[in-house]
């Protein structure tokens, strides 16, 4: 059964956990629960909480102290990994095959049985603070996450995963089991699998270990962010070389447009160096060391960004090339010969990306939480080859609809 990797089986356990399967061949598997819980979901007094218990729910379960939590997958070669957004927390394994048992029964000892020790958590404060501390010594960073403050204003969304030192200072043992309470239940989780033990093996691996996982309702208080007006600024830091990044915010954008714009952001800012934007300020002009592009889809709005670091007396050029950049996209169509080769070259770079069993799992998992259809390769390439030129055009004179929004550290 399932002996295609096209194909996704998911099953509810008694509890409402979706759990959502896909056989692939080899000698990896990976496994994990996606939870609907991060930054966005914290209050003031709460900031930084859903990173902190990402970090500490390591630390220790009602039958493992830390050490045994950390050595009970690298022992067969495996790793057991987690991380944070400002809307899912992931927490999963990745090992050699046929251990299934041991990351399953690990996983749901974890997101079940933490305890949070006091002494662990004192340590594990130090080791965020660092974190902290680099993302501020790091000017592209800290500009990003200054600019998020900004295009998402009075907004959840808008503070940093991380938190603030002060902030993660206050953060107790009780505050993190209250969060583990308040959003790891089956409403707001789904467990993924990804390899090649049978359907049924990992059925009854979760029905064991995960269907002691409280029962809950998947309902909300996210409220989406509000609009903002377009702003232009700036901010002194003292460095070297100015950092800045522009962008803009899409709200009530429809699956159909998710594609288009995944694929326009390729084409303008995209990791190959043939993007519109590398070719326009570094390779023909020289203007900077690296400029990129990105998209960070969230479940009520969406934001395209570009960042590039100048020296500072050609930030204002790098500024009206990029705007140019969009008008041009949206004003232009692509010819069919050069949309081709975008749509190949897309395709390529995404083949890539999901061509390990690790980033392929991670995948399944957020779609099956956000109960969207995870999408084979065929049917993501048939998808990505039927955008249009039109398509491309109607979604930069989205973006350009209101002036991009523009932050610069100099």
């Amino acid at each position: 059964m399932a002996r295609s990797q096209n194909q996704v089986l998911t099953e509810r356990l008694a509890s409402g956990l979706p759990v959502a399967y896909r056989w692939v061949p080899g000698s990896v598997e990976c496994c994990g629960v996606a939870i609907m819980a991060g930054s966005r979901d914290e209050a003031l007094s709460e900031w930084g909480l859903a990173h902190f218990v990402e970090h500490t729910i390591f630390k220790g379960t009602g039958k493992r102290k830390s050490y045994h939590v950390i050595n009970r997958m690298e022992t067969v070669g495996g790793e057991l990994n987690a991380y944070t957004t400002k809307e899912e927390t992931f927490v999963y394994a990745t090992a050699p095959a046929y251990n299934t048992a041991r990351a399953v029964e690990l996983i749901a000892d974890l997101v079940i049985n933490s305890t949070f020790p006091a002494a662990e958590l004192d340590k594990e404060r130090e080791v965020v603070a660092d974190e902290i501390s680099s993302y501020l010594d790091a000017p592209d960073a800290a500009v990003c996450d200054d600019y998020e403050d900004l295009i998402f204003k009075d907004s959840q969304l808008g503070h940093n995963i991380l938190g603030t030192r002060r902030s993660v200072a206050r953060l107790t043992g009780e505050d993190c089991r209250r969060w583990v309470s308040r959003h790891y239940h089956a409403g707001r989780m789904a467990f993924f699998y990804t390899g090649p033990v049978s359907f049924y093996r990992v059925m009854a691996l979760a029905h064991r270990y995960l269907e002691s996982i409280p029962a809950g309702d998947s309902g909300s208080d996210r409220i989406a962010p509000r609009p903002v007006e377009a702003f232009d600024l700036s901010k002194s830091i003292h460095s070297h070389q100015a950092h800045t990044v522009m962008g803009n915010r899409l709200d009530n954008l429809s699956i159909r447009e998710y594609d288009p714009l995944g694929l326009m952001n390729n084409i303008l800012g995209g990791p190959g160096m043939n993007s519109r934007l590398n070719v326009s300020l570094r390779e023909r002009r020289g203007l900077v060391y690296t400029v990129d592009s990105s998209v960070s889809r969230y479940s009520d709005c969406v934001l395209w960004t570009v960042y590039f670091g100048c020296d500072d007396e050609h930030t204002e050029l790098c500024r009206h090339l990029v705007s140019e950049a969009v008008e041009q996209m949206a004003a232009e169509p692509m010819s069919d010969r050069s949309l081709a080769m975008a749509k190949r070259q897309f395709l390529g770079q995404l083949t890539l990306s999901r061509a390990g069993v690790e980033n392929s799992a991670l995948a399944l998992g957020r779609c099956t939480l956000r109960g969207e259809p995870f999408r084979s390769p065929d049917v993501l390439a048939a998808d990505i080859r039927s955008v249009s030129a039109a398509d491309l055009r109607n979604i930069a004179s989205r973006l350009i609809t209101t002036p991009l929004s523009s932050l610069t550290f100099r």
